[in-house]
């Protein structure tokens, strides 16, 4: 069983894939996607959406990152993933799964399933354009309007040289909304020589063994359900790696791996992060977006997002983090 971090544009980024590593029991992150056009892309621009680049691909705690490109001209893929393996990433990701409208309208992500043919050649593209040994994977989902190419999809990918395949077990029309067709994931499997990754509405320990079940994959990638439960990686692979008595109650289920008091000193991590990175007026906004997600798991952190809600002044955030014990008094002084 392997356990990877998935990709998620504006949420899960470089910063909560540091964190979010320092539990435990993540295998390898995906960047959010690099968009790709019709120009060549700096060096720069690879590294503000990975920093992890600068440091041999991996995370601060020493977890893999693999970065993904999003495109749909064979070419442009190609002479960027060129560029892009020159910097050592441990693997390039294609995304054919972003169901954002601006991106699908420009050909891009999840529309790009109604033509499998286009998405072997931009497979192929990319796999010509990088070195032998460096692995190109892909991510997609059921489908555009529905989900009745998605075999013909993988293969499509496979017969490109996709080497791996994750796939959301829902189709562009049905975004993020419950529940996920795992097994659909299974048909998928079972069309395809290559490794297949299952991903979507996997939130406690028992949806990870229901997800593996339903699709027969023995490999999950978390979203979502990680951002909300820091240890669910950590908690899947603890419960899910060994047998396990089906009249005992599952240890996620019950309540976190990880306690709160455990939680605030990534939270103070998390802010440093942010302050060093993103500008003034972000900063705020981004902790109380992990807590928005957090205060389902933790009745701690609806408390903490009711306490920080309305303030705005970072100032104002740190002295709170501080009070909590998040944050070191003299990391505020500075």
């Amino acid at each position: 069983m392997a356990i990877y971090l998935a990709p998620m544009e504006g949420l899960l980024d470089w910063a909560l894939r540091d964190i979010l590593t320092r539990v435990g029991g993540v295998d390898r992150c995906v960047s959010e996607f690099i968009r790709v056009t019709h120009t060549l892309l700096t060096e720069r621009t690879f590294l503000r959406v990975m920093p992890e680049l600068a440091h041999g691909g991996y995370t601060p705690s020493g977890v893999p990152v693999r970065a993904q490109l999003l495109g749909s001209d064979p070419t442009s893929m190609a002479e960027n993933a060129a560029r892009l393996a020159e910097l050592g990433p441990h693997g390039i990701d294609l995304n054919f799964g972003c169901p954002a409208k601006v991106v699908n309208r420009h050909g891009g992500g999840a529309a790009l399933l109604q033509d499998p043919e286009l998405l072997t050649r931009i497979v192929s593209a990319v796999r010509r354009a990088v070195p032998p040994d460096m692995p190109v994977s892909a991510k997609m989902r059921l489908g555009f309007n529905d989900d009745s190419r998605a075999v013909e999809c993988a293969q499509a990918l496979e017969a490109g040289g996709a080497e791996e395949l994750v796939v959301h077990a829902r189709t562009k029309a049905d975004a993020y909304r419950p529940p996920a067709y795992w097994e659909r994931v299974n048909d998928i499997r079972l069309g395809v020589k290559i490794p297949v990754v299952a991903n979507g509405e996997i939130w406690t320990v028992e949806d990870a063994r229901r997800c593996r079940q339903a699709s027969g994959c023995d490999s999950v990638m978390l979203g979502r359900g990680i951002v909300t439960d820091p240890g669910l990686a950590h908690a899947i692979r603890r419960e899910l790696g060994q047998p396990h008595s089906t009249d005992e109650p599952l240890l996620q289920d019950t309540a976190p791996l990880v306690p709160w008091a455990d939680i605030l000193p990534l939270l103070g991590g998390f802010w440093l992060l942010v302050v060093a990175r993103l500008e003034r007026r972000q900063q705020a906004g981004r902790l109380k977006q992990w807590l928005n997600f957090m205060r389902h798991r933790y009745p701690e952190a609806q408390q903490a997002y009711d306490a920080l809600r309305t303030l705005h002044d970072p100032a104002l955030v740190a002295q709170w983090l501080t009070q909590q014990g998040a944050l070191d008094a003299q990391l505020l002084q500075k």
